[in-house]
């Protein structure tokens, strides 16, 4: 096995591994996770993380406390507002789209919604511009866009995004909970 160091390095900030990264490098450590995958499942659960691989992607996973589980719920809204604004920009923004972060900024200031989406995504940022930078920092350190195009600043949508949208998908609201959220 190769590599190990550096996926453990990626992967256990929360990161992700995607095979259609735009580095080299991201994509030798996926083909090696590929070709080893129960290896390196074994190596990393006997240090308390779980290897998992999704639709063109890897990530880890632990086993949580109640505590963790109440912490990470509150970071899934965090995902399902970035998700909800990043889908009213582009319906079709999800894995392989290429997009400019001044593209979101012309949006939203033309999109009424779009703007009303914006302003809560990050309470301390007041321009556009620094919101859609806030935006796209945390969407590259969890590795869901890379910078493909340094002279354009054009970033690409990597296939760890359908993490993000597989949660949302997997959330359900009962009718008797429906009833209960004001509106």
């Amino acid at each position: 096995m190769k590599y190990t160091e550096e996926i453990f390095n990626i992967l256990s900030r929360g990161g992700f591994i995607s095979i259609n990264s735009v580095s080299p490098q991201i994509k030798r450590y996926y083909d090696a996770i590929e070709d080893d995958f129960n290896d390196y499942y074994n190596y990393y659960k006997g240090i308390g993380f779980y290897l998992e691989g999704g639709d063109g992607y890897y990530l880890f996973t632990r086993r949580e406390s109640k505590v963790d589980i109440e912490r990470k719920l509150e970071a899934a809204w965090k995902w399902i507002d970035y998700l909800s604004f990043l889908k009213t920009y582009d319906t079709t923004f999800s894995p392989g789209v290429l997009f400019r972060a001044a593209d979101i900024e012309v949006q939203i200031g033309c999109n009424m919604e779009l703007k009303e989406k914006a302003t809560r995504l990050f309470s301390d940022k007041k321009k556009y511009g620094e919101i859609v930078e806030k935006l796209i920092s945390e969407l590259l350190k969890a590795g869901m866009i890379e910078l493909e195009n340094e002279h354009d600043e054009t970033y690409k949508v990597l296939t760890a995004f359908h993490y993000m949208e597989d949660l949302v998908d997997c959330i359900t609201i009962s009718e008797e909970a429906k009833d209960e959220i004001p509106e």
